[in-house]
């Protein structure tokens, strides 16, 4: 599945259109060396819809448009990969040594070079993967599975459609083009009824009357690595912090009524004072020693820098909760001290229990324990004082009504592709197949960006679901974007998670077979 305007093929008129018919980078537009945009007041230049695509207009200023992009037809098949020591692709002499044995075992291998996609931060070989076989259906993949098995051969059935290779795929694709000109409603972010809990994009949608809902950040999914539901980088929302950042990893920053958002690398840094004494505060709302997605600070392990899917840890930690946690703070060792609404220290107790209304917890294991109960007596007053820096160092200021949803990684800027699997976690050392599985192959994807015209895109892609949808690579997705016009432009969160509703009905096909709770949500409210 090729993304270049000329490659698209659309179901509606079964004919190769082009998806770039909104244009690049409008006259108009200013983007300086950080990436950061600004459309002038007035461009003489109209946008124009997306060619040959179904189109609504929802509301004045709201246009959704659907289609589908595919490679050539018959181009996809099943086959199995064969797993080198658990992973899908080997280096390139451990990939001929396993199709060596493959074949001295009477299974016909291949071996195929995965290279990194144009227009991220890596070039050349990413790896190898090795191969038996090409097959219409599923069950016969999956005989040849059984098979190699029996032969003492670790292998999956897979649909090459998933891939990313050019001129392979399917996509169904939904595009949402907000105009912050004509539309008189807001892009909120919101977390449901609490930080902690899990709830579908429908039910938030619902809840709040908006027009079009749609999933945001990546969250907690298991109490194994923290609260489940809670976001699994920076958070905020009405102008309240309410996760701390995975240093360095994109986000975007929803001002006022959020329909011109501002997409920035973030760090957080938090500290409590009691008197004299000062504290790190490690993080909010989360697990005391449980950093999901890393990029941490503190001493953690194994990394401070990012990590997708990887939940980092720290025995010395204080982490503040707020009253918008929605649930106990977590059970465990170490002990708390409970905060009223003007920080003065009302009780110290174990781990776990009731936020007050308008007050606030800390949290506190090892050396962070150690320090709460030696300088939060009751009765004592302690200050947290919360930043939020940008990729320059400078502070992030926020209003009442101003929202931060996580994300990455960062997909374009200035109008050109910048994928950058290192920075944003999710290439690992060692580990070349997290990036090619989770980022190179198709996965259903939630995109977000900005026009040259300040024209909000939220894109759906569904994937995961041969024959209808196998969804984009990340390099892909960032294509796509481009095409559609955009300056920046961000992954939010994707696979099962990806939701896209509009009055209040789901109109993608989740990979999951139904619609996932998810942690926050972007509403347009009216």
């Amino acid at each position: 599945m090729a993304l270049a305007p000329s490659s698209f093929r659309v179901a509606v008129k079964a004919s190769v259109v082009a998806v770039a018919a909104v244009g690049l980078v409008a006259p108009g537009v200013v983007v300086d060396q950080y990436g950061d945009t600004a459309v002038a007041a007035s461009t003489t230049v109209v946008p124009r819809p997306i060619a040959g695509w179904q189109h609504d207009r929802l509301t004045s200023g709201v246009d959704l448009y659907r289609g589908t992009a595919s490679g050539r037809p018959g181009a996809d098949h099943w086959t199995v990969t064969v797993r080198a020591n658990g992973a899908h692709l080997a280096t390139e002499q451990g990939a001929e040594t396993l199709t060596e044995r493959l074949r001295g075992a009477g299974f016909n291998a291949r071996s195929e070079r995965v290279e990194w996609p144009r227009g991220s931060d890596r070039k050349g070989l990413v790896g190898v993967r090795v191969r038996v076989g090409e097959y219409d259906i599923q069950s016969e993949a999956d005989a040849q599975r059984q098979a190699l098995a029996a032969a003492g051969f670790e292998a999956v059935s897979e649909w090459t459609g998933a891939d990313g290779v050019p001129g392979t795929g399917l996509a169904q694709v939904k595009v949402a083009i907000v105009d912050p000109r004509r539309y008189r409603g807001a892009l909120d972010a919101t977390y449901g009824t609490g930080v902690a809990g899990r709830e579908k994009v429908s039910d938030m949608a619902v809840a709040n009357d908006a027009l079009l809902g749609v999933n945001a950040g990546f969250f907690v999914m298991e109490g194994k690595d923290g609260v489940p539901g809670a976001s699994a980088g920076i958070a905020a929302y009405d102008g309240e912090l309410q996760s701390a950042a995975t240093n360095g990893r994109i986000a975007a920053v929803l001002r006022g009524d959020g329909l011109r958002p501002e997409f920035k690398k973030l760090s957080t840094e938090l500290r409590v004072r009691a008197g004299g004494a000062t504290a790190m505060v490690d993080g909010v709302n989360r697990v005391p020693g449980l950093v999901r997605n890393c990029g941490g600070v503190g001493g953690d392990s194994p990394t401070e820098r990012p990590q997708h899917d990887v939940t980092c840890t720290d025995p010395d930690e204080i982490v503040e909760f707020t009253d918008e946690l929605g649930a106990s703070t977590p059970a465990g060792d170490g002990v708390e001290a409970v905060l009223d609404e003007g920080g003065r220290v009302r009780e110290v107790r174990a781990r776990g229990g009731a936020v007050p209304k308008g007050g606030s917890v800390l949290a506190g294991i090892g050396e962070g324990a150690s320090w709460l109960r030696t300088h939060a007596k009751p009765g004592t007053e302690l200050t947290v004082r919360r930043r939020i820096l940008d990729e320059r160092g400078r502070e992030l200021e926020l209003g009442p009504q101003d929202d931060i949803v996580n994300g990455g990684p960062e997909l374009v800027r200035n109008g050109e592709v910048a994928v950058n699997y290192g920075a944003d976690g999710i290439e690992r050392t060692g580990d070349p197949s997290f990036a090619y599985t989770w980022g190179i192959k198709r996965k259903p994807r939630m995109l977000l960006g900005v026009d040259g015209w300040g024209r909000v895109l939220l894109v759906a892609v569904d994937g995961r679901r041969p024959g209808h949808s196998d969804g984009f690579g990340l390099s892909e997705g960032a294509e796509l974007m481009k095409s559609l016009g955009a300056v920046r432009a961000m992954a939010l969160d994707g696979g099962g998670s990806v939701s896209t509703v509009v009055n209040g009905k789901l109109i993608n096909s989740p990979s999951d077979g139904t619609e996932r709770p998810v942690g926050d949500a972007l509403l347009l409210t009216r």
